[in-house]
């Protein structure tokens, strides 16, 4: 096992801390998710699964990170807490065995880094937690001296930008602005709005709602009053914890967050002979059924027939799915049957197509 007690002296970029948000107008935004981007080129087959993105910042796998409780609220059901790392390097843990989305999030966040979308990144540790008060550590190993050890806990990293938002309209974007980017303003062309799309109903991605996603200008270098002229505006997806089950209603994690059987179980697609992938509507997901592009369809598969079989065992068992439980006290799914059931539904993927 991998311990680090501090790592503050590596975390020298503020963008991959907590981050603030930046305001600007309606008009401002709309101008700039018509040029945005939503996917880089990345040498898929190189990228390692298992350690994922590393540099400042970033956590060995299986390591133990001791810091101490910081009091701060965050959006959001499933468990999680706040804590600072040598005084300063405040981070968001999320945690719990029982809780789906620290095993979903890390492979979701992992895979759309290989693949070039962009996503907030967590890594896999174990948490020694100073001064947790009782209601976080909601029994866990507790020593006298206020130490509260959580086996089984994810270290969110944001991903490098700055964060915009129009307080007129609310945070991040909903899945239907993708369709209002423009290429020929520079903006991400429909194969790869297509691709992404396809890929969050590939995972299941039902809990779509606009806070899930954000608006991120990448030049971290642009001054606060020259925002709205970002040169590289990206939209990225925020939180990708209700994934690798299936989409629902209510977004229940036990259903939608690390179900196997729920997401080997549902299919690709909604309608193959039109291309209507299949996404179940949830109480505030934006993202329904979409129809997908042949070149959309494309892109995705090949960008996923990339990824090798040793990848996607190094993806899962990285994530730790064979320690999931599953739904009421049954197996999760050991790492082969995670495998198998991606290979699956990339296979629905390839062998489709998109005419017409």
């Amino acid at each position: 096992m991998v311990r680090v007690l501090c790592c503050a002296a590596a975390v020298l970029i503020s963008s991959i801390a907590l981050a603030d948000t930046h305001n600007i107008t309606a008009e401002q935004r709309r101008e700039l998710i018509r040029r945005a981007q939503i996917w880089r080129h990345t040498d898929v087959a190189a990228m390692n699964l298992r350690t994922g993105p590393q540099g400042h910042g970033a956590f060995p796998p299986d390591a133990t990170v001791t810091c101490t409780y910081h009091d701060e609220k965050f959006a959001g059901a499933s468990p999680k807490f706040g804590c600072t790392i040598d005084g300063h390097d405040r981070v968001k843990v999320r945690y719990g065995r029982d809780n789906g989305e620290i095993f979903a999030g890390v492979a979701a966040t992992r895979l759309f880094w290989a693949l070039g979308f962009g996503a907030d990144l967590l890594y896999p540790v174990h948490v020694v937690c100073h001064k947790c008060p009782p209601i976080v550590a909601n029994g866990a190993p507790t020593t006298t001296d206020g130490d509260t050890t959580f086996e089984y806990a994810a270290i969110e990293r944001k991903m490098p930008g700055i964060e915009l938002e129009a307080p007129s309209v609310g945070p991040g974007w909903a899945w239907p602005e993708l369709d209002t980017v423009e290429a020929r303003a520079g903006g991400a062309p429909v194969d790869q709005r297509d691709a992404f799309k396809l890929l969050a109903v590939m995972l299941q991605h039902g809990d779509s709602k606009p806070d899930q996603q954000k608006l991120l200008c990448v030049t971290e270098k642009v001054g606060k009053h020259d925002l709205a002229r970002c040169p590289d505006p990206f939209m990225m997806v925020h939180d990708l914890g209700q994934i690798f089950g299936r989409s629902n209603l209510r977004s229940s994690s036990d259903v939608g967050s690390t179900n196997l059987r729920e997401w080997s179980a549902t299919p690709i697609w909604k309608d193959a002979a039109h291309c209507v992938a299949n996404l179940a509507p949830s109480q505030r997901g934006t993202l329904v059924n979409p129809i997908v592009s042949e070149a959309g369809r494309k892109l995705l598969a090949d960008l996923l027939s990339q990824l090798t079989d040793a990848q996607l065992r190094d993806l899962f068992a990285g994530a730790r799915f064979d320690e999931k439980p599953g739904p009421e006290g049954t197996s999760g799914g050991g790492v082969a049957d995670w495998v198998d059931a991606f290979k699956k539904k990339r296979a629905e993927i390839v062998s489709a197509r998109c005419i017409g």
